[in-house]
């Protein structure tokens, strides 16, 4: 029997991806997990061949998640399965330790293809993403613009300092700007950028500069 655990906090992203396991050749037993902690007890409790992990989830939200895991269970494959976009974030989530990684927005062909390249010990990203990767390091193509063009230059003061771990009070103090403005330039750099939270911007802004190797002074948080 092959043990899967999904760990997600939304119930039908795991649904969806249980009934895709489910549908798969050979004897497979599922359990799902809402919390990080959650997951933590299940493989403290239980051998699993494959955890299939969101990495932006109560309890978790970084890439030391993925050596929390290796720490208890060494063995298990991890697919690192995000909403967070692959090229971007893939590759260094490969060299922390997981064994693939999929977009949550991917076709059920694409999961099955990946859940068993990982289970048959394979390293799995997406052809797609493979290909641009062959291209970058051909030089045959440039990966598209930085997702931080758009920024301001105030925009750009207030995200470095975001990513340093100043709060907002400070930064206004700082930068001598009213504590709303500042709010919502935060709210702009989000939206811009793509990202929910602050620490998943400090994640954006050093692996695109690991994959880009920009060089630029506002990717060095």
């Amino acid at each position: 029997m092959i043990h899967v655990l999904i760990a997600d906090d939304h119930s039908i992203v795991r649904l969806g991806i249980k009934q895709i396991i489910c549908s798969l050749p050979g004897n497979m037993h599922v359990t799902e997990a809402r919390t990080f902690d959650e997951t933590i007890s299940f493989i403290e409790a239980q051998h699993y061949s494959l955890l299939i992990l969101d990495i932006n989830m109560p309890g978790g939200n970084n890439r030391q998640m993925i050596d929390a895991v290796k720490l208890r269970l060494p063995d298990v494959k991890i697919l690192v399965c995000s909403a967070y976009e692959e090229m971007l974030y893939a590759l260094n989530y490969l060299q922390s330790g997981a064994d693939g990684y999929i977009e949550k927005n991917s076709i059920d062909e694409e999961f099955k293809i990946a859940i068993n390249a990982v289970l048959g010990g394979e390293k799995y990203i997406s052809k797609a993403v493979r290909d641009q990767l062959l291209r970058k390091y051909t030089k045959q193509e440039n990966l598209s613009p930085s997702p931080f063009s758009g920024l301001s230059s105030r925009e750009i003061e207030v995200m470095n300092l975001l990513t340093k771990g100043f709060p907002l009070v400070k930064i206004a103090e700082i930068l001598h700007l009213q504590l709303t403005t500042v709010s919502t330039y935060k709210a702009r750099i989000f939206e811009k950028t793509g990202v929910r939270n602050v620490i998943a911007l400090v994640e954006k802004a050093q692996m695109y500069q690991d994959v880009n190797h920009p060089g630029e002074a506002l990717l060095k948080v």
